[in-house]
């Protein structure tokens, strides 16, 4: 186990070192980090992540939404 441990760690490692010398992103970065991603996470894992994300994304959309809503309500209750 510990071997396994130390060799992600070598991996990420240098992940972090290709990643600092990157400069700009462009489409061959983006592969990359998806490369990254997919080797961390693995395939199954990467559709329940991104239904997460959606998920955070969402509540937060409409957390934003009743913000807006109620200072209306609250200026039409004052008059």
């Amino acid at each position: 186990m510990n071997v396994n441990i130390s060799v992600h760690l070598f991996q990420i490692r240098q992940i972090m070192l290709a990643l600092t010398f990157l400069g700009m992103i462009g489409a061959p970065q983006i592969i990359l980090i998806i490369a990254v991603i997919l080797l961390l996470f693995g395939g199954r894992k990467i559709p329940e992540l991104m239904k997460g994300l959606g998920s955070g994304i969402k509540e937060f959309k409409n957390a934003t939404k009743e913000e807006e809503e109620s200072p209306k309500v609250k200026k039409e209750n004052k008059d």
